[in-house]
């Protein structure tokens, strides 16, 4: 590396690329898939602080507009993999859950936690930040839910539009994302908000921080395919349905950098580069990942479209106003952050219950 490592950092990143290397270990040594599954879950979390710690110290130079998007650009890598790798190996249910449930974990879960981290840590209890990035955010939602809401309503009805679901997916996938490369444009080229405190805590080299984050988002990548693999033994083995594996199990493992990043800054009082962390994956998962590997599957014989299930449909168009009216004031109340959670919940538990 460029630099050195304060003590206390080099030997938590020590643990955390040992613990990376037993999971390695156990998959490539046909080990038990709950021995598997646990190891890398571990992993995977030590990976997400490795992140959240680069994270914060890349934003020192450049602000939350560029962090935010380079944290959950390198987030985001395990769902793309795990999405891939599902749809080769004909898991449609599977990539399709793990999607969705990246967008409810995120929306939802994560930045319901945010809130609350946030707003505990601000002196009248209310969390404060930007309203551009919530706005741009929701509007980014409603847009890919648009396209999504007519195709489940063109499936339902079964009408002549239903038989071209592939072609009306690839040509929405386009849409959304040149509208995606368009706003990331204007919003990169905004000014930042002046930092408003400094920086505590251990410093390292920029290029110390950038080498740490490349490394752990590779990493997270690799694990969360570990995981994913060990997942379907287990889930036989617990009697938990594929929808819930998705939408709840593989969408928190796969989002563990968000979940700790946004948090751990939010507790810090770096609201801003908190929200743009979680905002960012959002944005991104809806209107940059999503249509991407609707494109990537094409040449696949399983291939991903914007055809949900029709509950999961609604849940979404939900989640997409609630998300715009909880942070599209620019504030938040640790109650909203807790409402969000909730939720999550309840989705969560709906797809308990689906066989």
């Amino acid at each position: 590396m460029a630099g050195p490592l304060p003590p206390r950092t080099g030997a938590v990143v020590g643990v955390v690329l040992a613990v990376t290397v037993v999971a390695a270990v156990l998959h490539y040594g046909d080990a038990p898939a709950v021995a598997i599954f646990v190891v890398s879950a571990v992993a995977l979390a030590g990976l997400a602080w490795i992140v959240s710690f680069a994270t914060e110290r890349v934003g020192e130079r450049f602000g939350p507009a560029l962090t935010g998007v380079l944290q959950s650009t390198l987030g985001n890598l395990p769902e793309l993999f795990i999405v891939l790798f599902a749809l080769r190996a004909g898991e449609v249910v599977v990539a399709q859950t793990s999607i969705l449930g990246s967008l409810f974990a995120n929306a939802l879960l994560v930045l319901g936690l945010v809130v609350v981290a946030g707003s505990a840590r601000a002196p009248d209890g209310v969390m404060r930040f930007q309203r551009r990035l919530p706005n741009d955010t929701a509007t980014l939602l409603l847009l890919a839910s648009f396209i999504i809401v007519l195709l489940a309503l063109s499936n339902a009805v079964s009408d002549r539009a239903s038989q071209h679901q592939v072609e009306i997916s690839a040509v929405g996938a386009v849409f959304l994302l040149l509208l995606y490369g368009f706003w990331l444009w204007g919003y990169l080229k905004s000014p930042d908000p002046p930092p408003s405190e400094p920086a505590h805590g251990p410093s390292v080299t920029l290029s110390v921080a950038v080498v740490l984050l490349s490394v752990a988002g590779v990493l997270a990548a690799l694990v969360s395919d570990w995981f994913v693999d060990a997942i379907d033994p287990a889930v036989r083995e617990l009697g938990i349905s594929k929808t819930f594996a998705g939408i709840v199990i593989v969408a928190i493992a796969g989002n563990a950098v968000e979940n700790v990043a946004g948090i751990v800054l939010a507790t810090k009082g770096k609201n801003d580069l908190a929200i743009s962390v979680v905002k960012n994956s959002v944005a991104q998962i809806a209107a940059f990942l999503f249509p991407a590997l609707v494109l990537l599957s094409l040449p696949f014989e399983h291939r991903l479209t914007f055809v949900i299930p029709t509950v999961f449909v609604g849940a979404l168009v939900l989640m997409a106003i609630a998300v715009w009216q909880i942070t599209g004031d620019g504030e938040a109340a640790p109650f909203e952050g807790w409402a969000l959670v909730a939720l999550f919940l309840i989705v969560a538990l709906l797809a308990w219950f689906e066989v």
